[in-house]
């Protein structure tokens, strides 16, 4: 369970942090960020907002362009940002950007050679949160969201595991990826041809089969240039009518895929889960 901290930033009183590790679950060294708000401490254990993000990304990109620092600090949650992927130079890649490294879907691959390292999934809602809890002053209370293929991982994380997570958002996630050229290229890639196993990975097919118990807010922007063949918010929305589930979606005209939509609305998501982290 050691960690080595590579850097430290203080912002709105609190600690913008980089660390790494040797990931057992991946079998490979691993990066994550966390945000602790200036109340954090042993005394004082603060609530986790786990966000996940998407396609290429890594765990710089929500901490430096989503801005959602003031409002965490101000609101006493801490934010933690792990990879998108298992790296590293003995770690299955591919030439293209939405597979292999980068693009680890927060699954558990089950195919070579992705099996070997690709097991986002166990790595999100096992080891990383062991790591942080025994290392960090946060509480055992966390919530999860994240961005395009982070948004469907946090949907399909929270749907899956409703007694560890208090809530789940999302911008622009992959809904029905089962449905689109994204999700079928890595769920061929990583779970085969088994569509029973890519079922347990699509936010709109769990919603199918069940209510959600979590509360859900997704936003949308209107104007993103993947919102009709990749993302499919349509799906979702159906699949979550289907047993009444707890969720709003809210189609924001004029917004796009990047940063400058999730740092629109930022301070919404971490309102939504201040209310249910602190009940």
């Amino acid at each position: 369970m050691t960690i080595d901290n590579i850097s430290q930033a203080k912002v709105f009183g609190g600690w913008h942090k980089q660390y790494t590790h040797t990931s057992t679950r991946l079998n490979c060294d691993m990066r994550f960020a966390i945000f602790l708000p200036p109340n954090a401490s042993k005394a004082q254990p603060v609530p986790v907002l786990y966000w996940l993000s998407g396609l290429t990304c890594t765990d710089e990109n929500f901490m430096q362009k989503a801005g959602a620092f003031r409002k965490a600090a101000e609101l006493g949650i801490a934010i933690v940002a792990p990879d998108t992927s298992p790296r590293g130079g003995d770690v299955a890649d591919d030439d293209g950007y939405d597979l292999g490294q980068g693009a680890g879907f927060y699954l558990n691959a089950t195919q070579e050679p992705w099996s070997r390292h690709y097991h986002m999934y166990d790595y999100v809602t096992e080891e990383l949160p062991a790591l942080i809890e025994a290392n960090f002053p946060v509480s055992t209370v966390k919530s999860i969201s994240g961005h395009s293929m982070g948004g469907h991982g946090a949907l399909t994380i929270g749907l899956k595991n409703p007694n560890v997570y208090r809530s789940i958002s999302a911008f622009s996630p992959i809904s029905n990826p089962m449905q689109c050229p994204w999700g079928q290229k890595a769920f061929n890639a990583y779970l085969g041809s088994d569509f029973e196993a890519w079922k347990e990975y699509d936010a709109s097919e769990l919603l199918k089969q069940a209510q959600a118990t979590l509360p859900i807010l997704v936003d949308q922007g209107e104007a993103d240039g993947f919102l009709v063949e990749q993302l499919k918010p349509e799906a979702l929305i159906a699949a979550a009518k289907a047993h009444d589930s707890e969720m709003q979606v809210r189609m924001q005209p004029g917004y796009d895929h990047s940063y400058y939509f999730i740092s629109s609305f930022i301070d919404d998501h971490l309102e939504f889960h201040a209310a249910y982290l602190y009940q």
